[in-house]
């Protein structure tokens, strides 16, 4: 009796790892609810090296990294992206939102189930995993997406730029429904407050 409980115990666990799964549509739907947010990153460059600081989350289409040692800092708004580099008196380098994979978690409406958009969904129980790209643009890079469920949360991304160098970014302590001022995101004053 025993094995066969045991038995009945293996077959079924299968089907609850992939009860786990996240459909595409309830990823979506999270991140189309996903306003505001802050919390803690820590990120891993492609060299090895690691990062930590603060982020925010304004969407559509703002996001910020303030760098902890202020090393420099990410900011997205207005449909540019600038990164500015502490060590550099030179302005911040700059190029459209649109030719980054995190434009598509940014996005005004994601939809994830577009045509050419995911390359791959997985999971492994605990968490889902979703690669995604711009289906007009794949040479722009992707975006890999892990997420827990219940409640479902993003916990971390994986960045493949065009050239395949790879940047992981772990969230922690997220909070959601904060309030984040405007100005967080104005690549031009930040500029104007570093005298760029």
């Amino acid at each position: 009796m025993r094995r066969l409980a045991l038995a009945a115990t293996l077959a079924l666990a299968p089907l609850a790892a992939a009860a786990q799964q996240l459909s595409l549509q309830e990823i979506s739907d999270y991140l189309n609810s996903l306003q505001t947010a802050t919390g803690g990153f820590t990120q891993v460059n492609a060299d090895g090296s690691l990062s930590e600081g603060t982020f925010y989350i304004k969407r559509p289409g703002r996001v910020r990294f303030e760098y902890a040692d202020d090393s420099g800092l990410f900011v997205a708004g207005g449909g540019q992206v600038a990164v500015f580099d502490a060590a550099s008196n030179e302005g911040p380098q700059r190029f459209p939102l649109s030719e980054t994979p995190l434009s598509i978690i940014l996005a005004d409406n994601v939809n994830l189930g577009r045509a050419g958009m995911v390359t791959g969904a997985t999971s492994d129980g605990t968490t889902t995993t979703v690669t995604a790209q711009d289906p007009q643009h794949p040479d722009y890079g992707s975006i890999q997406l892990v997420f827990t469920a219940a409640p479902v949360e993003l916990r971390q991304w994986v960045i493949t730029d065009s050239g395949g160098s790879q940047t992981t970014v772990i969230l922690n302590d997220m909070r959601t429904g904060v309030q984040i001022g405007d100005r967080a995101f104005n690549i031009q004053a930040e500029m104007s407050a570093r005298g760029q």
